[in-house]
């Protein structure tokens, strides 16, 4: 997998790694953290100095394993920008690519699944052609499709009949149900993908689920939640919407710091793009 993952690198930065030997940043990289965590923009300084484009900052972790050291990314140190060297924290098990291939495999059933193997490679971003040696030698249970394509699932794995009604949720914004690689779920209606995924809202907004699909976006408002159908919705779903609606405002009453949370990943976002920067659950599935 990481050979396949190199190459897609190299391919699409090829201009500008033109003579840059990524097997050397990474070492350099290496002796940079010999001696601890250091931050994103230290590293991306040194490279530099050293002659390297951004571009390797951005592809050296296929040549070495990194870490984002905690505590970071969390509400209370929102960047993630402290490096490491994963070894130093984990100890990284010895496996063959068809064995890390096999892993990756089980990982996305066990949230996704049933699924075509292609749904896997392009998640897994390897060759189809390599997933589906992985897959092949797996014990999973294999169905078709309405028309007639193979899927694939882990055994045991729940699946509910085809007459059992999704129940409306909602999601925040980045949430694995919009997963854009795996549009054949039809979970995002191809008419309101705009709506969902533009260029001012690239990481989505939220939304709500109702009938099986994206149906509308919502926003905590003050005390309350307000919600914003794309299309009228039918009265039962409706009310069911409301109905949840009211035990999502009443979760934002009771955790402050949920609130508190969210008004910083909306600031946050706003001010990103004022400057310029910038699974579903099985029980979920319709």
């Amino acid at each position: 997998m990481r050979a396949a993952r190199r190459a897609w690198w190299l391919r699409l930065h090829r201009g500008q790694l033109r003579g840059v030997d990524l097997e050397k940043v990474a070492r350099r990289v290496r002796g940079y953290l010999a001696d601890g965590p250091i931050p994103r923009r230290e590293l991306v300084e040194r490279l530099r100095s050293d002659g390297v484009p951004d571009a390797g900052w951005g592809g050296v972790g296929l040549w070495v394993d990194l870490l984002r050291i905690p505590p970071s990314g969390t509400w209370e140190r929102r960047s993630a920008d402290l490096y490491g060297l994963a070894e130093t924290w984990l100890d990284l098990p010895r496996a063959s690519e068809a064995e890390g291939l096999a892993h990756l495999a089980r990982r996305y059933l066990g949230g996704f699944g049933p699924s075509p193997i292609s749904d896997i490679a392009r998640w897994a971003g390897v060759p189809p052609t390599a997933m589906r040696t992985a897959v092949e030698g797996m014990r999973l249970r294999r169905f078709r499709d309405e028309r007639g394509a193979q899927l694939v699932d882990v055994p045991g794995a729940s699946l509910p009949e085809g007459d059992v009604e999704a129940p409306v949720r909602f999601l925040p914004t980045w949430d694995a149900m919009l997963l854009v690689h795996a549009r054949r779920t039809g979970v995002v209606p191809e008419p309101v993908r705009p709506r969902v995924f533009n260029t001012k809202t690239p990481q989505s907004v939220s939304t709500f689920i109702a009938g099986g699909e994206v149906a509308g976006t919502w926003r905590h408002d003050g005390e309350r939640v307000v919600v914003e159908p794309f299309a009228p919705l039918p009265r039962s779903i409706r009310r069911e919407l409301d109905d949840e609606a009211e035990r999502l405002a009443e979760l934002y009453a009771e955790s402050p710091s949920l609130l508190h949370s969210t008004q910083r990943e909306v600031q946050g976002r706003a001010s990103r793009r004022s400057s310029g920067m910038d699974r579903p659950h099985r029980s979920q599935r319709p």
